[in-house]
């Protein structure tokens, strides 16, 4: 971001009043196992308020909390957000384009969620300002995608990057480690597939347990166990030496709301684990220059 817009780049989470199918009945009622009430976007502005609003209150928010810069991406992070009619998505969209502070759209969605005019939409605000869409793929085992009740399968996944790749759209998938009982193979396999899937960049998620959803209760129940810390760094490390050279990483890991979240513990102190990563990475020398340590086809 500071090379292509020449300053750091904040994010602002938003809210743009969507549903998923995996909440409305169309798939399910439930949501996704590990999704929290507010659909991933607890970090989010209120729905009350309009998108200009929301964006003016992050930014007073991030700039209380630390020095920033004029330049923001507005990210449509809560439930699914290209799952409306285009009539109601297209004003959301040109609101946040139109705010001088933002320089890039960011949309959080499902890859089953973009149909041709939804498509057509996107390109149109990519001719404006750049547009980076967020497929919440999390993992290509289909065992493990019918446990979390996420709703397609992984084919459907490949066509959405193919069909945004396309329209000329920046592409990032968010893959999660720790799944429940998915080994670090299983893990590598997802990450290898995403690179090989032609997006652009990557997001790598903890997994972590929030009060109140289906996990938790599995997790309660013994069904399963959380990663370690150092087991977590581990996978992160491999993971990172089999991606493409040309992928970005958007994230290395996450933290969860602190009142939600049940576990990890040790999650709940992000810069710790960050300073570690750090020092992992730079013993084994991933930082030189990514490198393939076998391959999966």
């Amino acid at each position: 971001m500071k090379m292509r817009f020449g300053e750091k780049v904040y994010k602002i989470a938003l809210a743009g009043g969507m549903t998923c199918p995996n909440r409305d009945g169309t798939l399910d009622t439930r949501g996704c196992i590990f999704c929290s009430g507010n659909g991933s976007g607890d970090f989010a502005a209120p729905l009350s308020t309009s998108v200009t609003q929301q964006i003016n209150k992050g930014i007073a928010g991030l700039t209380a909390r630390k020095h920033t810069g004029q330049k923001f991406i507005a990210y449509f992070q809560s439930f699914t957000n290209t799952y409306a009619p285009v009539s109601y998505l297209a004003p959301l969209y040109e609101e946040a384009l139109s705010h001088p502070a933002v320089v890039m759209l960011s949309i959080a969605t499902r890859p089953d969620c973009l149909p041709d005019e939804v498509l057509d939409l996107l390109e149109r605000c990519n001719e404006k300002k750049p547009v980076m869409v967020e497929l919440g793929l999390q993992s290509i085992h289909k065992k493990t995608a019918d446990y979390i009740r996420r709703g397609y399968p992984t084919d459907v996944y490949d066509t959405a990057v193919e069909s945004l790749k396309s329209k000329g759209l920046e592409v990032v998938t968010h893959v999660i480690a720790g799944l429940p009982f998915e080994t670090k193979e299983d893990f590598l396999r997802t990450v290898y597939h995403v690179g090989q899937s032609g997006c652009d960049g990557i997001k790598l998620q903890l997994l972590h347990v929030l009060k109140g959803t289906d996990l938790a209760r599995d997790y309660e129940a013994g069904i399963f166990q959380t990663l370690t810390k150092e087991e977590y760094l581990n996978w992160i490390c491999e993971a990172i030496s089999i991606m493409p050279e040309h992928m970005v990483i958007h994230r290395l890991t996450g933290d969860g709301p602190g009142e939600l979240l049940l576990s990890p513990e040790w999650s709940r102190k992000k810069r710790d684990v960050l300073n570690s990563l750090h020092r992992k990475l730079k013993e084994e020398h991933i930082w030189q220059g990514c490198r393939r340590y076998r391959s999966f086809e």
